[in-house]
C-alpha cells in the first residue's frame, strides 16, 4: 500500500511526517482573536490570570478596552461572559482547560448551557502535554464534562490551521462553545482553505482494514501509527473527529460498515469523551468491535509530553497495538 496516495490531499497541505512544520495551537486562537476584533466590534476577550500562556493577551495588547481581566476566579469569568452576551457581545473566555471547565461548571450550566448564551470558552494547555505543570493542571476530563451539556458544542482542534479556523467559524453561529487546543508546539498539517463544518468530520486517510477515529493531538499521533501500519500492508481509514458534539454519527457508522471495526484515540480519559460518544453511535446504529486509546482512569503528572504520552498508553505503539486487536476482533 502506498501510503502518501492514500491521504485526502484536500485537507492536508504538508504531510511530512519525519520534520512536520511545528506551531502552537494556542497561537493560532491569538491570532484568530485578533482578526475577529478587526472586523467584528462585539468581539470581547475575557481573561482569567494567564493570558500570557493562552495567547489572549495578543488580543489585549491591540484591542484593551475589550479585553477583560477578572483574576483567579473562573467563575465570575463565566458569569460576566453571561452577562456580556445578554447585552449582544461575543464573549471569548480562555484559561486553562482544566480550570475552564472543573470550577465554573456550575455557572457554565445554569448561566451559559441552560441560558443559551452565546458564550465561547477557549481551553488552552489541554490533555497530558502541559507536562511539569502535573495533574492538577491537565484536564483529561474536560471533553466528558462539557459534552454532557444540552445546547454545548464542543470543539477538539488537531492543529494550529484548525484552531484558528474554529475559532473564527464559531462566531457565526449563536450558541455556547467549548473549543479545546494545548500548550506545546505540534505538527500544523491540515490545509487552511479546506472545506470545514462543525459536526462533520474529516477523513484524512482512505484505508479499508481498520478505522481510527481521533482527536486533538492524538491525529498527528495516529498517521504516524498508520504509516508504520501500511509497513504490514494494513490500510488504515484516518478520521478527524474535530467536533465531539454535534457529533457526526453518520461518518463512524460509515466507516464501521466498510471498515468492520474502530479505534478511538484520544488525549483525554477513555470514558466519556471521544471514545463514548463513538461507542454510544455505533451501540444505537450499527454495533461493531471498537478499541479504545487514551488515559486509563487516571491522573497524569509531570513530565515532557511524548514521555507522558507513552507513558499513558496513547502514542504510535499503543495505536499500532489498538488496531491490531480490533482487527482480529472483526474475524
Amino acid at each position: 500500500m502506498n501510503f502518501i496516495h492514500k491521504t485526502v490531499s484536500c485537507l492536508v497541505e504538508n504531510l511530512d511526517l519525519k520534520n512536520p512544520e511545528l506551531k502552537e495551537t494556542r497561537k493560532g486562537f491569538g491570532e484568530a482573536l485578533i482578526e475577529l476584533g478587526k472586523t467584528n466590534p462585539d468581539v470581547v476577550v475575557l481573561g482569567g490570570d494567564v493570558s500570557g500562556s493562552v495567547r489572549s493577551d495578543m488580543f489585549r495588547d491591540v484591542f484593551p478596552d475589550r479585553f477583560f481581566s477578572v483574576g483567579v476566579s473562573e467563575q465570575d469569568m463565566m458569569g460576566t461572559a453571561a452577562g456580556l452576551s445578554v447585552v449582544g457581545k461575543i464573549p471569548f473566555a480562555s484559561t486553562y482547560g482544566e480550570f475552564a471547565t472543573g470550577r465554573p461548571f456550575d455557572q457554565i450550566r445554569q448561566s451559559i448551557a441552560y441560558s443559551e448564551m452565546n458564550v465561547k470558552i477557549c481551553a488552552s494547555h489541554c490533555g497530558l502535554t502541559v507536562g511539569p505543570d502535573g495533574a492538577t493542571h491537565q484536564s483529561l476530563e474536560d471533553v466528558a464534562i462539557m459534552r454532557v451539556l444540552p445546547h454545548m458544542y464542543v470543539i477538539t482542534p488537531c492543529d494550529y490551521n484548525q484552531t484558528y479556523r474554529a475559532v473564527i467559524e464559531c462566531t457565526k453561529i449563536y450558541a455556547p462553545f467549548y473549543i479545546r487546543f494545548y500548550r506545546d508546539n505540534s505538527p500544523n498539517f491540515t490545509n487552511p482553505k479546506a472545506p470545514f463544518e462543525f459536526g462533520k468530520a474529516d477523513t484524512l486517510l482512505n484505508g479499508d482494514d481498520c478505522t481510527i477515529i481521533a482527536s486533538g493531538l492524538c491525529v498527528w499521533e495516529s498517521l504516524l501509527a498508520a504509516e508504520e501500519l501500511a509497513k504490514e500492508k494494513i490500510s488504515i481509514r484516518l478520521i478527524n473527529m474535530h467536533t465531539i458534539k454535534p457529533f457526526d454519527t453518520d461518518a463512524v457508522v460509515k466507516a464501521a460498515k466498510e471498515t468492520g471495526c474502530i479505534v478511538t484515540v484520544e488525549d483525554h480519559q477513555k470514558k466519556g469523551g471521544l471514545g463514548g460518544a463513538v461507542a454510544e453511535a455505533l451501540a444505537q446504529e450499527y454495533p461493531s468491535p471498537v478499541e479504545f486509546v487514551g488515559a486509563s482512569d487516571t491522573f497524569g503528572e509531570s513530565g515532557k509530553g511524548s514521555e507522558l504520552f507513552e507513558k499513558y498508553g496513547i502514542s504510535k505503539r499503543y495505536i499500532v497495538e489498538a488496531v491490531k486487536r480490533a482487527i482480529k476482533r472483526k474475524k
